[in-house]
């Protein structure tokens, strides 16, 4: 592609002389902009897949992948021996979600209070993954789970009692008051997703029904898959048996989340992009002043028989070089920050005192990082291509030269 003679002219404008000094910082400042443009790119996209995969493991961690709700309508047990015989790679629990107050120490708090089964093997797993205080077998009748910020809000620990208030009402002599039981703190378990850790109680299914005043004909069929991202294939299947029942998935619960940080995503890959055009900006004035700077030596290498093209490609090439080696640079850099992000942001928290990337508003307890190989190739493609654009442009103006009046002087 690059003849011999092309290679070495291109090599030599590399390296300007010392009275070319301004060009050597343009093009220094050329390789650098491109090269920091492209680790940022990387470093960003690498945190918002990381961000991306986090939550979406937590959140599958956390919750059933499909729910079927009765909807005034009874799940009968037809309709699970159905679901049992046509699919018998899910599995199947029944509980029953519904919001609460909790009251403790004069401290109150709005949370969902969710009835599990705890013989069902996902919760069973849950239990053994993320508590931090308690055991399993401390999950019995009058006796309730807790995420660490709500014991932490609440003022709680292991053996407390406190007050749960349900959305039901019963009658007494002095009127309609929502009815509230007394329970047990049995455990307290800690997902290092805030908002879940705030907010959930898990009680036993039968406390469930009572303090809701429900019986087992309201309970929600729970259903966990062996691939999540298959939910929406199964559910339109299940919306084919039954068309009565109300049925979600964990990505229903979760569209407008995914859909702001696909958004978001695409939206930073944009901006940050235009770092690498700024730095191709670098590359053009300095081919310019170059090929300006070379007026003479064109002509003579024009004189000697070296075509138009070729010293097009000579100096289309310089630009290049430094774009590609810059690239690689940025490449380099890029994964090595992505994969030391979270030590790097727990240095700079220790030295400067700061708290960054806080977790009670990222959700998450630790900054994470998900190196895309599809990504980086994107962005390594986009930078070079954006280098290639930039070395053109400058190096069409050759033809243009005349080689009679650059050496009619000489």
């Amino acid at each position: 592609m690059f003849t011999k003679a092309e290679r070495l002219i291109s090599l030599r404008n590399l390296r300007p002389k010392k009275k070319e000094g301004f060009l050597k910082i343009i093009s220094i400042f050329s390789f650098l902009g491109i090269m920091l443009g492209v680790a940022i790119l990387i470093i960003v996209m690498s945190v918002m897949n990381g961000f991306k995969t986090d939550l979406t493991n937590k959140i599958l961690g956390l919750n059933p992948h499909v729910v079927i709700q009765p909807n005034s309508f009874e799940i009968d047990e037809e309709f699970i021996v159905n679901i049992k015989k046509n699919f018998k790679e899910i599995r199947l629990s029944k509980s029953y979600t519904g919001e609460g107050i909790t009251i403790s120490n004069n401290n109150a708090k709005g949370v969902i209070l969710k009835g599990v089964d705890k013989n069902e093997k996902n919760i069973i797993k849950f239990f053994k993954e993320y508590t931090s205080k308690g055991k399993l077998e401390n999950f019995k009748s009058n006796h309730v789970f807790i995420g660490s910020e709500l014991a932490f809000d609440l003022d709680l620990q292991m053996g407390d009692t406190l007050n749960l208030m349900s959305s039901a009402f019963v009658s007494t002599p002095l009127g309609s008051l929502p009815k509230q039981e007394n329970f047990k703190v049995g455990g307290i378990f800690n997902t290092g997703f805030l908002e879940f850790d705030k907010n959930i109680v898990f009680l036993n299914i039968q406390d469930a029904l009572s303090i809701f005043d429900k019986t087992e004909k309201d309970q929600n069929v729970e259903i966990y898959l062996d691939d999540p991202i298959k939910a929406d294939y199964y559910k339109k299947k299940f919306e084919k048996i039954n068309q009565n029942f109300f049925i979600y998935t964990w990505s229903d619960l979760n569209k407008s989340l995914f859909s702001a940080l696909k958004v978001e995503r695409n939206v930073m890959f944009i901006i940050l992009s235009l770092i690498v055009v700024v730095a191709a900006f670098n590359i053009i004035s300095g081919l310019t002043i170059l090929i300006k700077n070379k007026t003479k030596e064109i002509a003579i290498l024009k004189t000697l028989g070296l075509s138009n093209k070729s010293i097009k490609k000579t100096f289309f090439l310089t630009g290049l070089t430094i774009g590609f080696f810059a690239t690689i640079s940025g490449v380099i850099l890029g994964i090595l920050f992505s994969i030391n992000i979270e030590k790097l942001r727990i240095f700079l928290s220790s030295f400067f005192n700061l708290e960054i990337f806080p977790s009670d508003i990222y959700f998450l307890d630790k900054l994470p990082s998900e190196i895309n190989l599809n990504s980086i190739f994107i962005i390594f493609l986009i930078s070079i291509i954006i280098s290639a654009i930039a070395s053109y442009l400058p190096a069409m103006k050759i033809s243009k030269m005349s080689t009679f009046r650059a050496l009619r002087y000489e």
